[in-house]
């Protein structure tokens, strides 16, 4: 079993500039997991960098108000919607809300820096 609560997990800047916190990963993490999960976050008027990743990756929003932009075409994003984004698709994310964009990033297989491109 493994037990963590979010407060307790350090922050950090992401290589596509989302502020990131390392939820479960496999490398980091005692479990035998194939995925990685990451909480993040946008401030007000920021957006990550575009980027790809070989494997696939799906955003579930928990806070605030968005767009996802994959491969040139837009959606919008808010509290409650999920988006997946395909293998080595082209995406980025951006706030365009009052508050934080928060969502978790499950990245199946498990994110590693080998794997994206930005």
């Amino acid at each position: 079993m493994l037990v963590k609560h979010i407060k307790e997990v350090t922050e950090f800047l992401a290589g596509d500039h989302t502020i990131l916190k390392e939820v479960l990963h496999p490398s980091n993490d005692p479990i035998d997991i194939n995925y990685s999960i990451a909480h993040a976050r946008l401030e007000v008027g920021t957006a990550s960098l575009p980027h790809r990743l070989k494997g696939s990756e799906t955003y579930y929003i928990l806070e605030g108000e968005g767009e996802i932009i994959i491969e040139g075409t837009t959606q919008h994003i808010k509290k409650g919607s999920i988006a997946f984004v395909p293998p080595s698709a082209k995406q980025f994310v951006r706030n365009i809300g009052q508050v934080d964009l928060v969502f978790l990033c499950i990245v199946e297989p498990y994110w590693r820096p080998e794997d994206e491109e930005v």
